[in-house]
């Protein structure tokens, strides 16, 4: 991992007017590209000033020309993001003045950083591990505040220790193995091998814990696509408007206002939810209309969950069941009856029991009437009600977890099969291995090519 050290720069604040604009700097000479690249308006040049000081000043070029009025600040190695000098030039907010700000940087001997490079510094200086910068990116995009308070727990080191703990008990499980290699004639008690085995379970039942976290970060990361299904005029887009509070669909008496799919994000439960509203769904000679079909056709295929809306007053038309027949059987469905203030108990009990064996929620997008109801069981058909609070596992993480499952399952597999400790250390190491891919104890310039790519410049 290792590369030569230089000094890079970058933009690090969003390209859009803002009241400033952040230019970084880090690198071993961060200090003398600051002094080149900023003037201060009174008292000694950045280099000569302690660390985590600010100065106010002007930014300058080459020609000594005023570019920018700015702050600087200093920040030393390794008391700094990346664990290096580092200079952070603060200036006007605007796209031409971060520009020219970020060009006098790299006049002064600095060089455009890559996509991630200053979060990679830290990981490879040993500010932060692995986990730990992919969080940086997750605090970043989170769309809800449990997404980002996740994220945030991510980045303090919650899942790194989690981590570590199973490391450090396989690590003991290793040594008892080798010990058993390396001295045959010392053959292992039965306390010793029950306590090798209790080892493994014990690491096996914590991963598994963990990777209930990766389903629930991509939850929190991606979100839930929730797509409205039904025949045209059963209140579809009335629905969308009470589930996204405003009216974000036109909403007629006429069968087949809807001509397109119409999308909503929310954060429900902390959760991000798109609500999409489609298409009513059934043959047309429509040019138009058929197009919105297709659309909708296509999105119950991306879907995560479908919410098939049935008018309660019209009752179960063929045109419901055959719908019904039509939505793809591998995405979990619940039933919604819909303008259920139009339609007396006894007949409701009796549609109702037309439709046993799916899950049925009774609302009136008019009144607002069992949305509460349905919000819920969205997050339960998710997997979202019960999230254990804690961190944001991503794939490439969950990924690890389940290839150091296996491997543990292995072991466990090989030792009650009465085979040697030779055997059984091969898969162990193999688990101790995968983990370390996820801090970054056990990885490779290519994964983190990889990973760091992910990020934007500056960052």
């Amino acid at each position: 991992m290792g590369r030569a050290v230089d000094t890079i720069a970058a933009v690090a604040t969003a390209p859009v007017e803002a009241g400033i604009g952040v230019v970084r700097i880090s690198g071993p000479e961060a200090l003398r590209v600051g002094d080149r690249a900023f003037r201060p308006r009174r008292g000694r040049p950045l280099s000569e000033r302690r660390s985590h000081s600010v100065a106010y000043g002007w930014v300058v070029n080459t020609d000594g020309h005023r570019v920018d009025e700015a702050l600087a600040l200093v920040m030393l190695g390794p008391h700094s993001y990346t664990g290096e000098d580092v200079v952070e030039l603060q200036c006007h907010g605007g796209a031409v003045a971060v520009r020219r700000v970020l060009e006098v940087a790299l006049e002064a001997g600095a060089r455009l950083a890559e996509p991630g490079e200053f979060t990679r510094r830290a990981f490879l200086n040993g500010r932060i591990d692995l986990s730990q910068a992919e969080a940086v990116v997750e605090v970043i995009r989170a769309k809800t505040d449990r997404a980002m308070e996740a994220a945030v727990r991510q980045l303090e080191g919650s899942f790194s220790h989690a981590i570590r703990e199973v490391r450090e008990r396989l690590l003991g499980v290793a040594a008892q193995l080798e010990a058993e290699i390396d001295f045959p004639e010392l053959e292992l008690e039965t306390e010793s091998r029950e306590a090798l085995l209790e080892g493994c379970s014990w690491s096996l039942e914590r991963i598994g814990v963990l990777l209930r976290n990766v389903r629930r970060g991509d939850l929190l990361r991606n979100g839930l696509r929730v797509v409205l299904a039904g025949r045209p005029n059963v209140g579809k887009s009335s629905l969308l408007n009470r589930l996204v509070g405003k009216d974000r669909a036109i909403v007629t008496a006429v069968p087949g206002t809807t001509r397109d799919v119409i999308e909503e994000w929310v954060s429900l439960g902390g959760v991000p939810v798109l609500y999409a509203d489609t298409a009513g769904i059934r043959e047309t000679e429509d040019e138009v209309e058929r197009f919105g079909v297709d659309r909708s056709r296509e999105m119950l295929r991306r879907a995560d969950l479908i919410l098939w809306v049935v008018d309660a007053g019209s009752g179960l038309t063929a045109e419901d069941l055959a719908l019904r027949e039509q939505l793809p059987s591998s995405k979990p469905v619940i039933g919604v009856l819909n303008k259920t203030d139009l339609v007396d108990p006894a007949a409701l009990d009796a549609l109702a029991a037309e439709l046993k064996g799916l899950r049925l929620i009774q609302v009136s997008a008019l009144s607002g009437a069992g949305i509460e109801e349905l919000e819920r069981a969205v997050l339960e058909e998710a997997g979202a009600l019960d999230m254990e609070e804690g961190f944001v596992a991503t794939e490439r993480q969950g990924d690890a977890l389940r290839r150091a499952a296996d491997a543990l399952r292995s072991a466990l597999a090989t030792a009650e099969a009465g085979y040697g400790p030779d055997l059984i250390s091969v898969d162990v190491r193999a688990a101790w291995s995968a983990l370390g891919e996820i801090t970054g104890d056990t990885v490779d310039e290519d994964l983190l090519d990889q990973i760091f790519s992910r990020f934007c410049i500056g960052k």
